[in-house]
Formats: structure tokens, sequence, C-alpha cells
């Protein structure tokens, strides 16, 4: 997922706004005089990875045609404490409508891509690629995923459509039709879906040898220890790729890629990551106090698309 069209961005950031703004913000509208022009700078108040730009400049330009915008920073860029990401110049009371949604979205894909970004570079050198997977958040799996790369991480399945993974409740339902559920249920898959990957999780190693058997794309090897995966990609002997999966910390990650699996997924990249410190400094900006309905800047793109 190295991109997300504009329209999806633009989608999203309208249906935060709506949720976030309603009516109207009272507070800005009773406090702030509609002239008052005003900067401030998006700043990180840690190390991090960054992501969400595009979201955030789709919210402060939502808010007023004349808004300034210019980013410091790209999607993907590894910055420094106190490093400026983005800089805004126009109504306050625009700055100040937009602001928590254009945080909530730079704060939240930020972490994920920063939470990525540890894992990928705790496996450096290992051969293994960090997954992500399905565990998002409902109505945003495409940003998180988008994240998950801008970390370095590589994107599993997008949802149940484009590829087949048959887990074990798939096996467990096929177990009343007798032995061999495996095979059988590969078997169905090609035959219906040719065109592809095809995925099984074994829990033991009697199941990944039947998936072997069975001729699958990949073995999703859940829940095993070191040991078990050694010997696990030991049998398999590049005959499919393989995969580790289950309760996969920062702490544990080195150790199974050193099994040698191919890949390892983790749930926590989007469902665990803590949001990063992102803030904006808002001030007012020295010589834009002029009314508003005089300025017609016009709204300047990212320097840098997101990659």
């Amino acid at each position: 997922m190295r991109q997300v069209p504009e329209k999806v961005w633009r989608e999203a950031v309208r249906r935060a706004l709506e949720e976030d703004v309603g009516p109207g913000d009272v507070t800005s509208l009773a406090v702030v005089p509609p002239a008052l022009q005003a900067r401030a700078w998006m700043k990180a108040r840690q190390p991090l990875v960054v992501c969400g730009l595009e979201a955030a400049r789709l919210a402060f330009q939502s808010q007023h045609r004349g808004m300034r915008i210019q980013c410091h920073a790209r999607d993907g860029q590894a910055v420094k404490r106190g490093a400026v990401l983005m800089e805004i110049t126009g109504p306050a009371r625009a700055l100040l409508t937009a602001e928590r949604v254009a945080l909530n979205f730079v704060q939240r894909l930020s972490g994920i891509a920063t939470l990525t970004a540890a894992f990928v570079k705790a496996v450096r050198g290992t051969g293994a690629q960090i997954l992500d997977t399905r565990k998002t958040t409902p109505g945003l799996r495409l940003f998180e995923k988008y994240a998950v790369a801008c970390g370095g991480g590589s994107n599993h399945r997008l949802g149940l459509h484009d590829m087949v993974l048959i887990k074990d409740n798939h096996l467990a339902a096929l177990a009343q039709e007798g032995p061999r559920p495996i095979v059988r249920a590969v078997q169905r898959a090609r035959a219906r879906y040719p065109h592809l990957k095809v995925e099984v999780e074994a829990d033991t190693l009697p199941q990944v040898e039947e998936a072997v058997e069975a001729g699958v794309d990949f073995i999703l090897l859940d829940n095993m220890t070191p040991r078990q995966l050694r010997a696990a990609v030991r049998r398999v002997a590049g005959r499919a790729r393989t995969e580790a999966s289950g309760g996969v910390t920062l702490r544990t990650v080195r150790a199974i890629a050193r099994t040698g699996v191919d890949f390892i997924s983790v749930g926590a990249l989007t469902h665990s990551a803590p949001a990063v410190d992102v803030a904006l400094d808002f001030a007012p900006a020295p010589g834009f106090n002029q009314p508003a309905s005089r300025r017609r800047a016009p709204v300047s793109r990212p320097e840098h698309e997101p990659q």
C-alpha cells in the first residue's frame, strides 16, 4: 500500500471533520475574531517516522481556501524530536477548527509507522520481512496499511477478497467431512479461485507436511516456538514460503526471524501501536493580521508527495 488516492484521504477527512465540528466550532466562533490571521507549526515532540501529512493538509485546506500550507517532511521520513513537519498560515478560526482532526491523523498513522520501523530494524540482516494483518481500525484499513508501508513493513492481504487464507476455524468446519481437511480445502480453493495465492495456517508439524503436500503457496506457522519454527522451515525446504505469527513482540521478533522464516506477521502494528507525540504550536503571525477577505494566498501542495 504505497499510495492512498487523494479522494480517499479527502473523504476520510470530511467524515472526521463532520464528526468533530458538527454544526460549528462554537468556541472559535465565539472567541476568535473572524479577521484574525495566525501561523502554526506542527512539530514532532519525539523521534518518529512521519505518516498522515496528506490528511493534515486536507483538514486545514478544507477550512479556508486561502490557507497557506508548507510541508517540511514527507511520509516515511524518520525525524528527530523538535522537527517541524508542517507550517500553516491563515485564518486563526480555521486553524483551530482543523487542529484536532489534523493531529489525530498524523499522531495515529505516525505511531503505526514508527512501531513498524522498530520491528523492521529488529530483524535487519535476517532476511525476514515484517507483515501487517487485518487487525485494523474499522474503516481505516487503507490508511493503517499505508502507515505500515511508510515504516518499512510489507502488507499482507488487504481483505478477504485478494488471497485465500485457510485458517484453523475453516479446517475445524471441514473436519466433519473426514481426514486431511487441508488437502480438500486447498483443492477447492484452487478450483474456485485459480488466480489467487493460497495460504494455510498450521499449528503442528503434521499440518505443515500436509500443507506442503497440498501445494500451498504460503504456510502460516501459528504460535510456534523458535525450535518448532526451525523444524517447520526444514520440513518445508523451500517448497512454500513460511510466515510466523502469534504473540510477536519487539523482544522476541529477532529470535523468530533467525529461525529462517520468510515473513513475520505482527498484529500489534495496527491494533496496539501507541500514538506519537505531535503538537501544533500556535502563535499570532506578525504581518498577517489584516482581514481574511483581503488575502487570497494560494494553497501550496506538499513539497514531497507521500511515498
